[in-house]
Parts: C-alpha cells; structure tokens; sequence
C-alpha cells in the first residue's frame, strides 16, 4: 500500500481585513466627493445607508449629492423620510427641500417648506440664503410671502451684542445678556453655545461644561456643542469619552463654512492634526474665507504640527502681508527656523503670541499694554485663564497686566478673585491695590483672614483702628514719585511696608511733618528690596531734600520694621522682578 504523503504545513499570510461599515463607505464617498466623482459617492453613501439606517446625516449626505446631480425629486423624498420616519429635529432638511423644489420650479412648495424652515429652525445657519430665495419666491410668485416669524431671530439683537462684546474680551459682560436671553429663550442654541464659550474663556470649566450639556440634551447632534464638549474631555485628561467621540468627529463631514471652520478648529486643538490640515486647506479655497490671515495662522500651525514645513513657512510669509505690523507671523517663523535646527517645540492654534511671549512684550512696551493686545479677546482670555489656574508668580503677572488694562472687566475678575477663600492673601492684597489704583467703585469686598470684609479706599491694615490724613499724604507722594519708574508689585510692597512701620509704631507713630523725607525713605527701602540700583543722593535730589533727612527715616523704619527680616518675607513672592 502507497505510503500517504505528509500535508504541507501551511504558513499563515499577513491578511489585513477590511472592515465594511458605515464609516468606511462614507469616508469612500467623501473622497469621491472631493474628487466630483458624484455617481461614486451616491454609490457609497447608499451602502453608508444601507449600514446605518437609522442615522439621518448618511440620508442626508445622499440627498445632498442626488441634488448635485439634478435628481430633486429623489433628493426630496429623502428629506421627507428624515424629518417625518427619523429625526423631525434636523430642520435645515427644509432648507434644503425648498432649493429642490424652487430648482424644480415648484415655487408654492418651495416657500411652504422655505418658510417651516425659518419659522422653526433655532440656529438660522442659513438664514442669508433662506432671505435671498425669500427675495426670489416673491418675484416668482408675484406677491409677498406668508412668513410671521423667523426663529432663529428671536433675541438676535442681543446675541449680536453679546458676540461682538466676546470678540472684544468683554465676556462678564456677554455673559451677563446670554444668561439672560437664555432664559428668556430657553432653545436658542446658538445663545447657549456661545455662553458656554464666554464660560469657558472666563476659566468657568464646570459652568461651561454644564452648558454644553444643555446643548447636547436639546440637540445631540448639535456640531458645536460636540466640538466644545471634545475640547473638555482632553482638557480634563477624560480619554474614556474622549476617544468615542473623536471617532465620531473623524468621520463628519460638515458643509457649512462655519461648521468646517468649527470642526478644523477643534481637530487643531485635539492634536488631529492631518484632519485639521485638510479642513483648514478646503477653507482657504471657498471664496467667503477670503484673505483672512487667521485662517492662514491655522493652515500654517497644522501644517508644522505634520512637517510641512516649507508650507508652513510659505503661510506664515502671507500673514505677514496680509496683517504686518503684527508679531505674531514673524515669531512663528523664527519657530520654524528653529525646527530646522532641531529645536521643534509645540505651537498654538491661537493668533496670538503665547502666554509667556505676551508678558515679554508687555514688559517692553514703553506706554503699557499695546491697543491690539487690550482687545484681542484671545490674549485677553489667557488672562482670565491664567488667574484663575495659573500658579502664584503667574497671577501676580496677570494683577499687574489688569492694572494696566484697567477696564471693567478686569475690575469685575479681580473683585470675584478677592472673594475666593482659596486665593493666596498676598495676592489679594495686591489685587485691592490694583483696583484702588483703577479709582474701583467702593466698598471692595474681599474674603481675608477667614472672613468676608469691606475695604474702603485706603490701605489694608485691620491692626490700625484709624489712618490719618497724614500717612495717606506720604504714601501718595512716594506712589506719585513712582509711577513711571516701578511697576504694579513695587508700588504694592512699599504700600505693605508703610503700613507695617506704621502698625509696628502705633500708638506711638512719630509725628508726620516732613511728608517728602518719609516718601524718600520709603521708595528707598522699596527699591533695595527689590534689588534696584538707588542712592541717598539720588532719591534725595529727586524728592528735593537731604540725605541727612532721608537716611535719618530709612533708619527709623528699617529699625521698627527689620528689613532684612522683610526682604527675606517679600523676596521670594518676587521671581518677575528679580530677573528684570
């Protein structure tokens, strides 16, 4: 009997399977899209279909593309199938239904649905188109429309208000008109995304985050809510619902201008780089981006974060152009010369100089805070970031930026910052001082000391039972003698020490008659403190008196003070100064 040959042992293949699903034939459909190969994509978004027929945006992603190929009539029945068996929420599917009937001259129709489309859609994305076919129906039809009501209009003065008062940094304010439209009109979404915004450049994460949630509740699929509810869960280090939701905006293919923007936005922030790229390049193609050198900023940053290095450089060169004057094109181009040399460092989304950058070029400016940098609500926000979660020696910079920026939304955050009991005490005394120094509206409440006080216009000393006119009079003229030449954190701790020397004398304080000498003594003292080159004579010929009287009081306060005792509480807390 023939001997059975042995079986060939069958070595494995590296078989990479394909997984066919929803997102892969939409991703299919996208690039066949992108490539006007429209009977493709219909051949695609039909099994995207097929895959998930439940999910309104693959329906509507094929009637989109059914009426880019003049099948309106397919396209309509479509989008009636969306908001009568699916979601009767995605309203612009009536937008949408009214092009396709005015494209089949169906003008009755297309005003019937043109008009449940801006009667019940809250967000208006496209309210300019739907006022324009508005124009064209009552040329057609040869009357005015029946239209009573634009939803998304309700409360829109106040909305405009409140998002011009965001791009300005002004966002107490914008926050105290969107809280309120909110509840006035509980389903104004577009309201509440943007209160979620100001929440959320204020440093009010748990409040911004609570917001979005609202959002989501009334509109889960809304884009900006998701996209702001992403950028928390990185914020917060939350990869469990992060990554979910991640896949979810992958695969999202936006057709407004500002979802795109939106979306491209989030990406950038969310490391996604490659897609960020890819949105941020089809939005410099649309026409309505224009020349806008933000968008350029963007394409540029996504394009170093992936290694495009040579573009991004090319990008950067038309924002210099098309915004000169400015630093931000410049110091990214020294970043990309920098990377060149081996020195790759991560870069921000934002057009604006990073944090650290900004106070480099607040230090330099001679006449305090540049305008550009006073409105930009962006450099702004990081201000409010910063006091809110920054560590003390960055608080203690954004006190002193607010006192130069003194308006009423720094007032506003520095009176709310003296009402936390977790703020340091030393910063809170600094902060009182901005604000008196701002002429703030008295009683300033402030939490210190285990209670809540109100501090009128003079120094904080809770140890002195009155404060005379007289030691007002030589702090003021040595905070007068100061102002130009000491910045916010000096004036502060000479303030501090006057009223250490005085409270340390009382009730036996010496009788005030030389209020030029006692000035001197103290910018004197103020200056060896913070390790600045000063004399006897020099601080004497400028206050106009002797040596003899200013080194006679620097020695009255340093032997009731002990200031090398001082200087050893004082120095630490003054790191900015230090490396001046």
């Amino acid at each position: 009997m023939a001997k059975k040959k042995p079986v060939a042992e069958v070595k494995p293949r590296n078989v990479i399977s394909i997984q066919m699903d929803a997102t892969f034939f939409f991703q299919r459909a996208v690039q066949s899209l992108e490539r006007h190969h429209y009977d493709k994509a219909l051949k695609y978004f039909r099994k995207a279909v097929d895959y998930e027929p439940e999910n309104p945006v693959n329906h509507c992603n094929l009637a989109g593309v059914l009426s880019e190929t003049g099948d309106f009539e397919e396209s309509n029945r479509i989008l009636t199938h969306i908001v009568e068996q699916i979601d009767p929420t995605m309203t612009e599917c009536y937008f949408y239904l009214a092009n396709n009937y005015a494209n089949l001259e169906d003008y009755e129709r297309a005003e019937e649905a043109l008009i449940h489309y801006l009667e019940h859609d809250p967000n208006g994305h496209y309210l300019e188109e739907a006022e324009e076919m508005m124009e064209l129906l009552t040329y057609e039809l040869d009357r005015p429309t029946r239209l009573t009501s634009i939803k998304s209009r309700e409360g829109m003065f106040e909305h405009d208000r409140a998002r011009a008062l965001l791009e300005e940094g002004k966002f107490s304010e914008a926050v105290r008109i969107l809280e309120k439209l909110v509840e006035n009109t509980p389903d104004f979404l577009a309201a509440r995304n943007n209160l979620a915004l100001a929440y959320y450049y204020m440093g009010l994460f748990d409040k911004s985050m609570a917001t979005i949630r609202q959002v989501l509740e009334i509109d889960p699929g809304n884009l900006h809510a998701l996209c702001n509810v992403a950028i928390f869960y990185q914020h917060n280090g939350d990869k469990e619902n992060l990554q979910p939701l991640l896949m979810q905006l992958r695969k999202t293919f936006p057709l407004h201008h500002d979802h795109v923007f939106k979306l491209a936005t989030t990406m950038g922030i969310l490391s996604e780089h490659e897609t960020a790229y890819r949105l941020f390049r089809r939005l410099l193609k649309s026409v309505e981006s224009g020349l806008d050198p933000c968008l350029y900023h963007y394409t540029a940053v996504a394009a170093y974060h992936i290694g495009r290095y040579n573009e991004a450089e090319k990008l950067w060169k038309v924002v210099e152009k098309l915004d000169p004057g400015t630093e931000v094109a410049p110091f990214y181009l020294k970043q990309v010369q920098e990377v060149r040399a081996g020195q790759k460092k991560p870069i921000s989304y934002h057009y604006h100089l990073p944090f650290e950058e900004q106070f480099r070029v607040l230090e330099t400016a001679e006449d305090g805070i540049p305008d550009h940098l006073r409105r930009d609500p962006l450099v702004r926000s990081s201000f409010f970031w910063a006091l809110r979660h920054g560590d003390a020696e960055t608080k203690l910079q954004v006190i002193q930026a607010f006192g130069i920026i003194a308006d009423n939304e720094v007032e506003d955050a520095l009176r709310e910052f003296l009402m936390d009991p977790k703020e340091d005490e030393y910063l809170k005394k600094v902060a009182m001082f901005v604000l008196r120094s701002m002429r703030a509206k008295e009683p300033i409440q402030v939490h210190m000391e285990g209670k809540q006080t109100a501090v009128q216009s003079i120094p904080w000393s809770p140890n002195l039972p009155t404060w005379k006119e007289q030691w007002q009079a030589v702090m003021d003229r040595a905070l007068q003698m100061m102002e130009k030449r000491y910045d916010m954190i000096q004036q502060h701790d000479l303030e501090t020490l006057w009223v250490e020397f005085l409270t340390r004398m009382y009730p036996s304080v010496p009788k005030i008659t030389k209020i030029d000498g006692w000035a001197a003594a103290l910018e004197y003292l103020t200056a060896k403190m913070h390790r600045r080159q000063i004399s006897y004579n020099e601080v004497a010929a400028r206050y106009g008196v002797s040596t003899t009287t200013v080194s006679k009081y620097v020695k009255v306060i340093d032997d009731a003070c002990g200031l090398k005792a001082k200087m050893a509480e004082i120095l630490p807390k003054l790191t900015r100064s230090e490396q001046r």
